[in-house]
């Protein structure tokens, strides 16, 4: 059964934020588009308000989740879902995010572990709009997030020495309730490396290079930024997307 929307009455600055700029990308979303839905704490509200537009308008719009949880939120709030193999193009996708280069817009995720997922069909996707708080916006990419790996199991410790390699602090990510790592959605492993990121796409291209690596949580191509706090959203554009 569908929930109400969230109010911004009686939030914290940063829920308020989170709120804020999910309504405000909730508007960018027209009738008769297929809409990737993306993980996390931000993207959960976006999904949570496109869910009462939808029923409110009577939309005729479809949503493709990037995770379980996405996939479990659509369902709650009543978003009809398509998978991946049953649309030929994605219209917007829009998705948080751990850090946003304020300079470059690029991105690092994954702190869900659902980067590759979320990346398959943030890039499929005509657009691809992030809606973050201003708490998210950085200097440099890499300042107070590492980067996540999706590896394959029989590949971790191979992985591992190359990262090492490469003056990186790797470690496996692991659950916090019980022994063992967490485990993605897709049965993989996943390794958080910090690594000084001064050209993010090469970064992205030499970490995916890496044999055993699904995919990583560095995200370059991204159209706009849309950026939150307590009383108004700025929106940060690719300068080199039209």
């Amino acid at each position: 059964m569908r929930k109400s929307s969230v109010g911004n009455e009686g939030l914290s600055e940063l829920e308020a934020s989170k709120t804020r700029v999910a309504q405000e990308a909730v508007k960018l979303v027209k009738d008769d588009m297929i809409v990737g839905l993306g993980s996390g704490s931000t993207a959960n509200i976006f999904i949570a308000e496109l869910g009462k537009r939808i029923i409110d308008e009577e939309l005729n719009i479809f949503g493709i989740p990037t995770s379980f949880e996405s996939r479990m939120l659509a369902i709650q709030y009543e978003i009809p879902l398509v998978s991946l193999d049953q649309c030929d193009e994605i219209d917007i996708a829009i998705d948080g995010a751990d850090e946003v280069d304020k300079k470059t817009l690029a991105l690092i995720k994954g702190g869900g572990g659902c980067h590759t997922q979320e990346k398959i069909i943030d890039y499929y996707a005509k657009e691809f709009v992030v809606i973050v708080d201003e708490n998210k916006v950085v200097d440099n990419l890499g300042e107070k997030m590492p980067v996540p790996l999706e590896v394959v199991p029989f590949a971790y410790s191979t992985v591992l020495n190359e990262l090492l390699k490469r003056n990186s602090a790797p470690s496996i990510r692991m659950a916090s309730k019980k022994m063992g790592p967490i485990i993605t959605d897709n049965g993989n492993m996943i390794i958080d490396v910090f690594i000084d990121i001064k050209d993010p796409e090469e970064t992205e291209k030499e970490l995916n290079n890496i044999p055993g690596v699904v995919e990583n949580g560095v995200f370059t191509k991204v159209d706009k930024v849309l950026v939150g706090n307590p009383k108004k959203v700025k929106t940060l554009k690719n300068k080199n997307k039209k």
